[in-house]
């Protein structure tokens, strides 16, 4: 499969890595993947508030990893959730730190119509749920949005918030504020809760969260003019990023990850690179 050919190129995988073709609403299809296994990283999920889309595969595939799972008496689950499991909730404040105690309120979700976030709460309390019957040992991540070198030639959702700024299709910043992490911390965050024996229950992967207007200022160099329309700034949410510190994650700069962002698209062709940058290679 030509989407996932990158992969192949990785260090390592010509004697390390098998692909393998999957259906996560076929649970007989992930048993025969899943079996002989000793850990199992469950990072697939469709990106979208489409209902009909995101909710089935989100909420039936993890249900299906995990009963797999169990079936193979694998050493641990780690499962790639997602902040948007955390946060969205009409009672959460900007005022206090959010971890990992907090959750999602469903009926908020469908009442905003954020089928993305609707959809991977019940596919994350499900999979509590069918750990806890099953006795499988589950570990979940809860990334921000994830920012950093792209390794396949095209362009992401995630890089996308980034990319609308750089080419000139956003001329404007909306009065919001977004969190942002590193994708080799996300990486090197399910190394670490797979392999850290006493690592348990959920992991919010950030590093920091900015309003638009301060990642339009980071990138400014390579942004063109941009307005702000909107005063004073929303204040952002701040996530405890505390639980991964603790098990010995470092992570980078919002200002480093936003840069090497850049870079990557540059090599990709998605942007121009700069004339000066050209003249002194």
């Amino acid at each position: 499969d030509p989407k996932n050919g990158h992969l192949k190129e990785l260090e390592g995988a010509k004697e390390r890595l098998t692909l393998h073709k999957v259906d996560l609403l076929d649970l007989n299809s992930i048993q025969s993947v899943i079996h002989g296994c000793h850990g199992v990283f469950h990072t697939a999920s469709p990106v979208t508030d489409n209902p009909e889309e995101m909710l089935e595969p989100a909420i039936n595939g993890t249900k299906n990893v995990i009963i797999a799972s169990a079936e193979a008496k694998v050493r641990r689950v780690v499962f790639t959730s997602s902040i948007g499991t955390v946060y969205m909730n009409p009672n959460t404040s900007r005022d206090v730190v959010v971890d990992d105690t907090y959750w999602s309120d469903l009926e908020y979700c469908k009442d905003t119509k954020n089928w993305y976030c609707y959809g991977k709460t019940v596919a994350e309390q499900s999979a509590w749920d069918i750990a806890k019957e099953n006795q499988v040992d589950l570990v979940v991540v809860n990334p921000v949005l994830v920012l950093g070198p792209l390794l396949q030639s095209t362009v992401n959702a995630s890089t996308i918030h980034i990319l609308k700024y750089l080419n000139g299709s956003a001329k404007t910043y909306v009065n919001a504020t977004q969190s942002y992490v590193s994708v080799k911390d996300v990486a090197l965050a399910h190394v670490l809760v797979y392999e850290t024996n006493s690592a348990s229950g959920r992991y919010i992967c950030s590093d920091a969260s900015l309003h638009r207007g301060e990642v339009v200022e980071i990138l400014a160099k390579y942004f063109p003019e941009c307005s702000d329309e909107k005063n004073p700034r929303v204040k952002p949410f701040i996530f405890s990023n505390q639980k991964l510190k603790d098990l010995g994650l470092e992570f980078t700069p919002v200002r480093q990850c936003l840069y090497e962002t850049v870079r990557s698209l540059q090599e990709k062709g998605h942007l121009p690179i700069p004339q000066m940058e050209e003249d002194s290679v």
